[in-house]
């Protein structure tokens, strides 16, 4: 049995992020009678998991799933990756974005001549509808 700093430091999260787990419900501590929370090797695994999974971008609902299908040891693998599916085409769809934020910005800096003068594309750019 582990109190919540010794679990923060073994799962690699913060202990307010454990505390958050812990009120959301995604991970279940027994509160001792000191009104301490103590955690079990498999609420540390647990933690770990999601970690990984919020490192990757997961929403918490996307951690939330997943970890329900690896403790689910009779999982389907076609709900694992309709997850990760659907996770790899929303980043897909924010990369996209980005090149083209980075495109216009890009247009921009190089139009800006960077003097003194007063006009520059780039608030001209920012003020366009």
């Amino acid at each position: 049995m582990f109190k919540i700093g010794e679990v923060a430091k073994l799962s690699g999260l913060s202990v307010k992020t454990v505390r958050y787990y812990h009120d959301v419900g995604l991970v279940k501590a027994i509160k001792a009678d000191n009104g301490y929370r103590y955690y079990r090797q498999e609420q540390v695994t647990h933690l770990r998991f999601l970690g990984n999974c919020r490192e990757l971008g997961f929403s918490l609902l996307q951690s939330q799933q997943l970890l329900s299908l690896y403790v689910d040891k009779q999982r389907c693998a076609s709900e694992v990756k309709a997850i990760a599916t659907e996770h790899l085409t929303e980043i897909e769809q924010r990369i996209e974005q980005l090149q083209q934020l980075q495109q216009s910005l890009t247009s921009m800096v190089n139009c800006c001549r960077g003097d003194a003068r007063p006009d520059c594309p780039i608030i001209d750019g920012l003020a366009a509808s």
